[in-house]
C-alpha cells in the first residue's frame, strides 16, 4: 500500500469515527474558511470552492475541490501550502473531481486545529 493510499484509508476511518465536526484528539485537521458559499459555486470562475492541487503551488494542476465548512486531515506543510485529505463535508461528494480529494491547498483558507506539531 502506498503512503497516499494509507492516508486515504486513514481519512475514511476518521470520517467513520467523526462523521462531521471538529477535530478529534491526536489529529491535525483544517476547516475550510474564507471561500464563497456553495450557493455561489461556479467552477469556471473559481467561485465557491478551494482548489486541491497536485503539488504545493498554483502552477500545479487542480485535482479536486473543498468547500466552505469542509474538514480535511492535514499531513504536511510547504510554505503557505498544506497537504490535505478531505475528511467530511461536501468534499466527500464534490461538484467537480474525485471524492475525498488528497492534495495541496493554499493555507489562507484553512483554520488549522488539533495536534499539528509536524507542521512547524
Amino acid at each position: 500500500m502506498t503512503f497516499s493510499a494509507f492516508r486515504r484509508v486513514a481519512a475514511v476511518a476518521a470520517l467513520a469515527l467523526a462523521a462531521t465536526g471538529p477535530v478529534q484528539a491526536g489529529t491535525c485537521e483544517g476547516k475550510v474558511v474564507g471561500v464563497r458559499p456553495l450557493a455561489q459555486y461556479d467552477h469556471a470562475r473559481g467561485n465557491g470552492f478551494l482548489a486541491v492541487r497536485a503539488g504545493p503551488g498554483s502552477k500545479y494542476a487542480q485535482i479536486g475541490e473543498l468547500y466552505l465548512g469542509d474538514w480535511a486531515g492535514v499531513w504536511a506543510r510547504a510554505g503557505n501550502w498544506y497537504q490535505v485529505t478531505c475528511v467530511s463535508g461536501q468534499c466527500v461528494t464534490p461538484l467537480w473531481g474525485e471524492p475525498t480529494p488528497d492534495g495541496w491547498v493554499y493555507g489562507k483558507y484553512l483554520a488549522i486545529d488539533g495536534i499539528c506539531d509536524h507542521l512547524r
